[in-house]
């Protein structure tokens, strides 16, 4: 079996579902999604300027004090004309990572949980942004304990990135989560224009539209949005006790009524419309991911879509 489908440890009545990962098993999954992910995307924006740099921009005529180390001798010597290459400045592209790791992400009823998929985004989301020079910073939320790494070039970002990533965060319940603060946190900490990917169930309290407008104002926005499928359509199970793992509030449901569960996903199904428009509202891209099957698959489609 391959990393992306272990799970870690046996579920306990109080922590059910699969566990946190270790950190040999964080290493393999960094290895297995580096393999898969390596064809996708690059990560690099294409620079509009001119000057040093490996991508053909133009051939033209030599000019007095152009660098004679740029003569293109086949073209010369096939219009008896000395021509130069000019080529696209390269330029360092910073991608900022906005990791949710709140109390809500370590559910999960399918293969993982879904903080296992925000992890695993995480590594696919390293090793893209760091290759050719590129950096990577981190910035974390919803925890005790938010952090903010700042970018790192190659292999140095994606490293910190999984030390980060093998610290389990602590359970102690913070409250509701406030992706607004995160928001307006990444804003000021990115300051040149940059890649944001934010990674979260986006469950809490809707306090990010006006920092996240601001956000995708100066920078590529994208949202990776990840679910349960217990999240979207209750099981026939008798009754249960549903509990906020954030706040602890709890709420006692018969799942036997047809009637409640069939008004459950329609609620689901509805909120998450209402979270997709606002975010296309506010100009933000916006994937889907589940905690079951293969979520490597959808992430590199979207990728290899939006390849700039």
């Amino acid at each position: 079996m391959s990393a992306l489908g272990l799970l870690r440890r046996t579920p306990t009545p109080d922590r059910p579902g699969p566990g946190p990962l270790p950190g040999a098993l964080l290493r393999a999954l960094d290895v297995t999604i580096g393999r898969r992910i390596e064809g996708v995307l690059a990560g690099d924006y294409r620079a509009s300027l001119q000057g040093d740099g490996t991508e053909l921009a133009q051939l033209r005529p030599y000019s007095p004090g152009d660098d004679v180390r740029q003569i293109d001798w086949n073209v010369t010597a096939r219009t008896g004309e000395p021509h130069v290459r000019v080529h696209l400045a390269e330029r360092v592209l910073s991608t900022w990572l906005v990791l949710d790791t709140s109390p809500s992400m370590e559910f999960g009823t399918a293969d993982r949980r879904k903080a296992d998929v925000a992890e695993g985004v995480a590594i696919a989301v390293g090793h893209l942004a760091t290759r050719r020079g590129n950096r990577l910073g981190l910035v974390t939320f919803g925890d005790a304990r938010p952090r903010s790494f700042p970018p790192r070039q190659g292999r140095a970002g994606l490293i910190g990135l999984l030390t980060a990533l093998r610290d389990e965060p602590a359970t102690d319940r913070v409250g509701e989560t406030s992706l607004g603060e995160a928001a307006t946190r990444a804003a000021a900490l990115a300051r040149q224009p940059s890649l944001v990917a934010i990674v979260s169930d986006f469950r809490g309290p809707l306090d990010w539209r006006k920092p996240l407008l601001e956000l995708a104002g100066r920078h590529d926005v994208v949202a990776v949005e990840i679910r349960d499928p217990r999240e979207q359509e209750l099981p026939n199970a008798g009754e249960l006790w549903l509990v906020d793992p954030e706040t602890g509030r709890q709420l006692r449901v018969d799942t036997r009524s047809a009637k409640l569960r069939a008004r459950f996903a329609h609620a689901a199904a509805e909120e998450r419309g209402r979270l997709a428009g606002m975010l296309a509202s506010l100009g933000v891209r916006h994937i889907v991911l589940s905690t079951s099957g293969d979520w490597l698959r959808p992430l590199a489609v979207h990728l290899r879509r939006r390849r700039r």
